[in-house]
């Protein structure tokens, strides 16, 4: 007998991954330049000429040592290059041992949540939030609790927040940048955060653990993204270098136990990840890319191709009379959809080529998602189609 779960979910993809096959085929049918696909955060930046430069120089290495197996947990001197480059930056000190590399910020945050809770607990997830996060909170036997950021700010509502801990929660999902809507939680709403978890965790006797998704940390514009480690002691950092260096497909990140825990608690919860590792097959993450990753540790990413398209795509909004929601990272642009059904306002967008993601499955009803992460000349030809679209609701 199959796992019928298992069946729904691979027979069902997400919203977003089947409006990028969608895409995929609507181009073989009439040609790429005429589909407008801001499905998917496929960065349409290249990787640093460093990712290159060090793939060519580690080719010359002998083939078994290039491609032998790492330790479970990654290879040693990339660990210590990661831990360095986080305790450089944030002034913390970050150990090698806290490190475990993994297949992506996918696999930090599964097997992150198998480290810290037990089936039957409840997660809480500021929405909106990435879809994936219900899956993967579902798989562990736990259960997802929805609570609704602040609109406009799409700031955290910490008192919200506070009001749904109970003696079942065991960690909260925070990600900022933001995926979908781009915001960047400010120094003073993650400090209040932090005061109240440490609150709730001496009410309900347990402590709570905060996961921090962070592919998005190098991607903003002009604005602080706070180092969460330093705010609240038991949090665990779920970092990819996907969308930093442009390596989607490459599939490598990592999960950072904070070492501003307690020490003892700090290697409980390490050897909780890397169990959740082995549990899960998350282990020996791509060796390539795990030196790739050390190599580039430090490789800035090109934000100005993103903050260009941002302020292409914004103008054009603007001039339409579109409402959204400015981003202060990431590259997603969140925009109220035209009618109430966004399903149908993206159905309909649809019929003039454009692939937008209805908001339904990020657990907030009434916008869009756009991926402005994509060629400028696909933005700068999408805009009449924007603009068709925003006159078919007009002229009703």
């Amino acid at each position: 007998m199959i796992d019928e779960r298992m069946y729904g979910l691979g027979n069902a993809p997400s919203a977003i991954r089947e409006l990028f096959a969608y895409g995929l085929k609507r181009k073989a049918e009439i040609g790429e330049d005429k589909v407008f696909d801001y499905s998917i955060g496929n960065p349409s930046v290249p990787a640093p000429q460093k990712v290159a430069d060090t793939i060519e120089e580690l080719m010359k290495l002998p083939p078994v040592e290039l491609h032998a197996y790492s330790p479970a947990a990654g290879i040693p001197a990339v660990r210590q290059t990661i831990a360095d480059s986080i305790a450089r930056r944030y002034g913390i000190p970050a150990k090698a041992g806290r490190v475990y590399m993994t297949v992506g910020a996918a696999a930090s945050i599964a097997i992150s949540l198998g480290a810290v809770t037990n089936a039957g607990d409840e997660v809480i997830v500021p929405s909106p939030y990435f879809p994936e996060y219900k899956v993967w909170i579902e798989t562990m036997g736990c259960s997802i609790v929805e609570v609704p950021t602040q609109v406009p700010s799409f700031q955290l509502d910490v008192e919200a927040m506070g009001a749904a801990i109970n003696e079942k929660t065991a960690a909260v999902i925070i990600n900022s940048p933001n995926n979908p809507v781009g915001a960047v939680y400010t120094r003073k709403n993650l400090e209040a955060l932090a005061a109240m978890l440490e609150e709730k965790g001496k009410e309900i006797g347990h402590p709570i653990y905060l996961i921090s998704d962070e592919p998005y940390r190098e991607i903003t514009y002009g604005v602080e993204v706070p180092y969460v480690p330093t705010i609240y002691p038991r949090t665990l950092v779920c970092y990819s270098y996907s969308k930093a260096l442009s390596l989607p497909g490459e599939r490598v990140g990592y999960v950072y136990v904070s070492d501003t825990m307690d020490a003892e608690e700090a290697d409980r919860v390490f050897f909780a990840v890397a169990g959740a590792g082995r549990a899960h097959g998350y282990i020996c993450a791509p060796v390539l890319f795990q030196r790739v990753a050390a190599a580039c540790v430090d490789e800035p990413s090109d934000v100005e191709a993103y903050a260009t398209n941002r302020r292409i795509l914004t103008e054009a909004l603007d001039e339409m009379g579109y409402e959204y929601v400015q981003p202060d990272g990431a590259f997603y642009l969140w925009v109220r959809a035209l009618e109430p059904d966004a399903q149908a306002f993206s159905d309909r967008a649809k019929q003039h080529e454009l692939l937008i993601v209805p908001s339904d499955s990020f657990g907030c009803p009434g916008w869009v998602r756009m991926s402005y992460c994509i060629a400028r000349e696909t933005i700068e030809n999408s805009l009449p189609a924007l603009k068709a679209l925003k006159e078919s609701y007009d002229a009703e």
